[in-house]
């Protein structure tokens, strides 16, 4: 089966291994030599059998052939996939989208919750002239995932991780965006890659175009086909799922929409 019929249907893979990232999230591991292989910034769409289909960026897997999915139990479907024991099977389609254009130099990687997942796969296609800084927001200490996984994947490289966390409970205190204003202030990078929610995005992309530093952001929307036919993933006369996930700030600081509005379920579009 070529990889143009793979990603017309969901692949059925069974759930191997569930690792604990949080008390409210977790990662969940499968065999699949397509995923396990995708672009930085690209996502899947994952079936979870009589409930829904959420898109979601593929996370890195330390062993070969296997690509994960780390969940944040939150709404209906987020619950339900969450909430999956080994051995239990998903249905999985994809990959979708386009990918961060990794520049050569200092890069600075902004996340915030599950949107740190593109951007650890980001954090291994790193090139080896590339020098890395992981900046990862959380409101407390208890909610810091990725960072001993960051470490590993970038053992071999010049790297450095930084943890911010809104009570001040663990690493630097305040939010992701104020960590991230000092830096570019202080030091010089090359370009700034960013997932997470989109108000912290919005002012990370405004941070980053006010220095003229190189910028793009994966954007995350209301998705229900991920292959640009539904429509409920517009923004401004874009498609995320087709025309992104991934988008440069030239462009974000012309919509109307980034950071100011999203679309609801029935695609009313509602404020931040």
């Amino acid at each position: 089966m070529d990889l143009q019929e793979i990603t017309k249907r969901p692949q059925i893979r069974t759930i191997e291994k569930i690792i604990d990232e949080t008390p409210t999230v977790r990662t969940l591991i499968i065999s699949d030599e397509v995923l396990a292989n995708v672009l930085p910034g690209q996502f899947a769409m994952v079936w979870i059998p009589g409930v829904n289909e959420l898109p979601m960026s593929v996370m890195i897997a330390e062993e070969k052939g296997k690509a994960a999915f780390t969940v944040r139990k939150r709404g209906e479907s987020s619950t339900a996939l969450y909430n999956m024991k080994v051995g239990q099977q998903i249905g999985v389609r994809g990959p979708y989208g386009n990918s961060f254009d990794i520049r050569d130099g200092r890069i600075l990687l902004v996340g915030g919750g599950t949107g740190l997942v593109p951007l650890m796969r980001l954090a291994k296609y790193a090139r080896p002239t590339n020098e890395v800084t992981i900046l990862m927001g959380s409101k407390t200490k208890e909610e810091v995932f990725f960072e001993d996984v960051s470490k590993r994947i970038m053992e071999n490289g010049k790297y450095r991780v930084i943890v911010a966390t809104e009570d001040g409970s663990y690493g630097q205190k305040g939010f992701v965006t104020d960590i991230m204003e000092k830096l570019v202030q202080s030091e010089k990078f090359d370009a700034v890659y960013t997932c997470g929610p989109e108000v912290m995005m919005y002012k990370v992309v405004q941070l980053a175009n006010s220095k003229r530093i190189f910028v793009q952001a994966s954007l995350e929307r209301m998705m229900k086909c991920g292959i640009g036919i539904c429509g409920s993933c517009c923004m401004d006369d874009v498609l995320v799922c087709h025309d992104g996930t991934v988008f440069d700030g030239a462009f974000l600081s012309k919509s109307k929409e980034f950071g100011h509005t999203h679309r609801s379920k029935s695609g009313i579009l509602e404020n931040y």
